[in-house]
């Protein structure tokens, strides 16, 4: 119920636009406000295309259209020439998924089942696409600081090289836990039966999915020009306003979706949503961003993340690999999650503002 009131930011985000362009702060704050209940419809909407298509299938559904949020902001970002902010954007919303989104789900499940199960295996080969992830930051990130200097362009030739391995790798992922290696990626049975709503019809759930979808990409282009005036009146560093609170607006639909289905003992679903999201975003929509910035935008976007940015993924996927490994969930797993998350929260929130 309150979602939908919400849903009455929408015309004064896009009224504060127009009418009260130099409003920034409250343009921001409108703006933020209005996604958040279109990205729960781009998640209801996708819950029900996910109901159909089993837990796997559904999670990537989940994923990839959860993640359109993310991917209409950065793109947008991208144009205005703001990398920082899609750079933060694209660690912002590795980090919260496997933290924030899937930390939640495990405590609210918790909560409610003394202990939960999923796929093992579908955890692990997870994990690890997250762990080729992290090394491909870091590998650009090692590159610029030992030959940097001498080979300045190898940099952006490397980003593209990189973005091309990364996208074949998720498609070689995708053919592996969707066909050859279906059966490995089922999930485990749920300890009780849960009663569904009725189901939406398939021409309703497309219709809400593409209404909200082009809501959040017109919101979007009001939110990233907002952002760098806001965070200036705020004392805020763009990397704190593109790591935590454009990810979690982002995140907003894999969040609510994901503690659903954790709440409803569905954590192969929720695992699937939360940590599958992170390995879409690392593998997919940042390769996608770095190839797209060569046609959009001021200049091409590379590879090169700041040092505080690849610690903190490198730090929440080592975290997300003890907690995914053994195929079990509870409450303190989510609370640990959360703890990292937080922690990381108050690094970024000292940073000063440049």
């Amino acid at each position: 119920m309150i979602l939908k009131w919400m849903l009455v930011f929408v015309p004064i985000a896009i009224a504060l636009e127009y009418l009260a362009p130099q409003s920034h702060l409250l343009i921001f704050v409108a703006a933020a406000i209005a996604i958040l209940p279109l990205a729960a419809w781009l998640g209801r909407a996708t819950e029900q295309l996910a109901d159909r298509s089993g837990e796997g299938v559904g999670g990537l559904l989940n994923a990839t259209f959860g993640n359109a949020a993310e991917l209409i902001i950065a793109l947008a970002a991208l144009r205005a020439g703001l990398h920082d902010v899609v750079k933060a954007t694209i660690v912002g919303s590795i980090v919260g998924n496997i933290l924030l989104v899937l930390g939640a789900a495990m405590l609210a499940g918790g909560m409610r089942h003394q202990e939960q199960r999923f796929n093992e295996s579908a955890g692990r080969a997870q994990a690890t696409m997250l762990t080729l992830a992290a090394i491909a930051l870091v590998i650009p990130a090692a590159y610029a600081a030992l030959v940097g200097e001498i080979n300045p362009g190898g940099g952006k030739t490397l980003s593209i090289s990189i973005s091309l391995v990364l996208l074949a790798v998720y498609a070689a992922f995708l053919l592996f836990s969707l066909w050859t290696h279906a059966d490995s990626f089922r999930g485990v049975d749920a300890t009780e039966n849960v009663a569904h709503s009725d189901p939406w019809p398939l021409g309703q759930a497309i219709a809400v999915l593409a209404a909200a979808t082009v809501a959040i990409a017109w919101l979007s282009e009001i939110l990233v020009g907002a952002i760098e005036p806001t965070a200036h009146e705020l004392g805020l560093s763009n990397i704190f306003v593109g790591v935590f609170i454009v990810a979690i607006l982002g995140n907003a639909a894999e969040h609510a979706t994901a503690i659903t289905a954790a709440l409803k003992n569905r954590m192969d679903l929720s695992l699937s949503i939360a940590i599958g999201s992170s390995v879409q975003v690392a593998l997919f929509v940042a390769p996608l961003l770095v190839l797209a910035s060569l046609v959009v935008g001021p200049h091409p976007m590379d590879l090169l993340f700041g040092k505080g940015l690849v610690l903190a993924v490198l730090l929440a996927v080592l975290i997300t690999g003890q907690v995914a490994g053994d195929g079990r969930s509870n409450w303190l797993k989510g609370v640990q999650l959360l703890a990292v998350y937080l922690i990381l929260g108050l690094a970024f929130f000292l940073i000063p503002q440049v």
